[in-house]
């Protein structure tokens, strides 16, 4: 990311605009700016912050062309101008927005000032919009594709001083998915147990990462495909201590199915794993585990356990038998299901 490039060669911009749902990045590229603009105790002095919510943004310029005191540079942060947005509301403060389209055309040059709206758009149309755009550095911190993230992910391990195998990067994601919040605190812990080599294996990452019910399901329905009654009933009833309740568990064991079946269906079909993750709408490491588990049974073996997820669901919802137990006997029907 050459923002984050710019700012540890303190190379910066009077201007920065950052926006978009992703806050993990827009905190990290604000963290890096506090840390590189702000030097020698001078943050008591020279950064401020201003919510457009509560105050004008006449305030924040004001601040902006205010010389430094005991430093070179002055960092203003500048939150919710909603007026960049085609949001439609009353405000309960007016803006001068002439005044900050003067300022952006012509910003002071000792002062690094950033706009964050953590808004998904911005109204493009707008004159101040298509001015910060113009003038300021930019960052749109939107959702990571698949790509992206892994790519994120390497470069956050080697900012945590570890290397992380390719193998382990996708069990990561399919674990953690694309929180990148949940990601950086899962490879901080993972990086510290990376030993002398600072290599992240993926059995580590199988070992270490907190595992959701989402996780838990999987490896149940893992357990399960393998018939490994002993281990899957242990899972299970891990889950009840828990408190999950059993309906929840029962639909995610139906997702599962439902997913190694169509795999199936498309894998037999000639579709590659990347084309059916993209026709499903799933990640493509989840599709690779279900090819693997669709192996395991045949078309009709798989017909006949969702009708027997069904037949259970409907048991669930008409209360005719105690939730928990109706899951634990049709785990039992599926694994003799051959």
């Amino acid at each position: 990311m050459s923002i984050m490039k710019n700012i540890r060669n303190k190379t910066f911009s009077p201007i920065y605009l950052l926006y978009g749902k992703e806050s993990f990045l827009i905190n990290d590229v604000k963290q890096k700016l506090m840390a590189n603009v702000l030097k020698n105790g001078s943050e008591e002095f020279n950064y401020s912050a201003y919510d457009l919510e509560e105050v004008p943004v006449e305030l924040a310029i004001e601040d902006a062309e205010t010389y430094p005191f005991l430093g070179e540079k002055k960092l203003v942060i500048v939150h919710n101008p909603v007026f960049l947005t085609a949001v439609k509301q009353k405000e309960k403060v007016e803006h001068d927005l002439k005044r900050l389209e003067k300022y952006v055309s012509d910003p002071a040059p000792y002062t690094v000032m950033v706009f964050i709206a953590d808004y998904e758009k911005l109204d493009e149309r707008k004159k101040i919009t298509k001015l910060l755009k113009k003038h300021a550095e930019i960052l749109e911190a939107k959702p990571l594709n698949e790509p992206q993230l892994k790519s994120w992910i390497r470069e956050r391990a080697a900012f945590h001083h570890a290397e992380i195998e390719e193998p382990a990067v996708d069990t990561l994601v399919f674990m953690t998915g694309n929180d990148l919040m949940a990601l950086n605190e899962e490879l901080i812990k993972l990086s510290l147990n990376a030993g002398e080599k600072g290599l992240i294996t993926e059995e580590m990452v199988k070992r270490l990462v907190s595992r959701s019910l989402e996780q838990n399901v999987f490896a149940l329905t893992e357990s399960v495909v393998k018939r490994e009654s002993g281990e899957a009933l242990r899972i299970y009833f891990d889950l009840m201590k828990q408190n999950e309740e059993p309906i929840k568990i029962l639909s995610l064991i139906a997702g599962q199915f439902r997913l190694i079946y169509q795999v199936k269906e498309l894998t037999g079909r000639g579709y590659s794993h990347k084309h059916a993750a993209g026709l499903l709408k799933v990640h493509p490491y989840r599709v690779k585990l279900a090819a693997g588990q669709a192996r395991s049974f045949s078309n009709e073996e798989l017909k006949a356990i969702i009708d027997l997820i069904a037949e259970c669901d409907l048991k669930l919802k008409s209360g005719g038998l105690d939730r928990s137990v109706a899951v634990e006997l049709l785990l039992m029907k599926i694994m003799q299901e051959k």
